[in-house]
């Protein structure tokens, strides 16, 4: 049993890596999906994942993550923003698999989201989601936010408890977008909470 405590830091370039791992984890596989459709050349998914984590801007850049670590080994992360305070426009060119989570998003401004909520297999049911989701709320706090948003699937059950524990209630929901992505969910839900 580890005697030292949870810790958290900004992320940094050198966690792109892992990034794209919990970020997939989060997505229910569909961003390694994505990414391996828009590899090129020699590429693989995870090379385009990782390059995503390491640009300087962008909802899914290392700036934007909070590592946990555990006896100073990370073991997951929070990804999150500020969203503005009026809706994004869907283009036309908006890849389909988007637009339901960008309907569910535009539903959520002026709050703080949570993109990515995730810890590595082995560090799971130890409540490092819980210190992640605590963190989350001081970050929109901290921000004069009047409230958290996070869009979950369906069938992640787990997920949708923890968010629920914290206060999260179902605001509206999507059907997924699939394509030849495979996934057991059926729709998006979008839980927030008020401050």
């Amino acid at each position: 049993m580890s005697t030292q405590p949870l810790t958290t830091r900004s992320g940094k370039i050198e966690d792109a890596t892992l990034l794209a791992q919990l970020v997939n984890y989060a997505g229910e596989g569909m961003p390694l999906y994505l990414w391996e459709k828009t590899a090129e050349n020699e590429q693989t998914g995870w090379d385009v994942g990782k390059e995503r984590a390491s640009r300087e801007e962008g909802g899914f850049s290392y700036r934007n993550a909070t590592i946990i670590e555990q006896d100073g080994k990370a073991a997951g992360c929070l990804i999150g923003y500020e969203i503005g305070e009026t809706p994004q426009t869907i283009t036309p060119d908006m890849p389909k698999m988007f637009v339901p989570l960008q309907e569910l998003e535009n539903l959520a401004c002026k709050s703080w989201y949570v993109n990515v909520l995730a810890v590595l297999p082995e560090y799971r049911n130890l409540g490092f989601g819980s210190h992640l989701l605590n963190k989350a709320d001081e970050y929109g706090l901290s921000l004069g936010k009047a409230g958290m948003s996070v869009i979950v699937a369906d069938n992640n059950t787990k997920a949708k408890q923890l968010y629920e524990r914290f206060n999260y209630t179902e605001a509206a929901r999507r059907p997924m977008v699939k394509g030849d992505w495979v996934s057991k969910g059926k729709e998006w839900i979008l839980l927030t909470k008020s401050f």
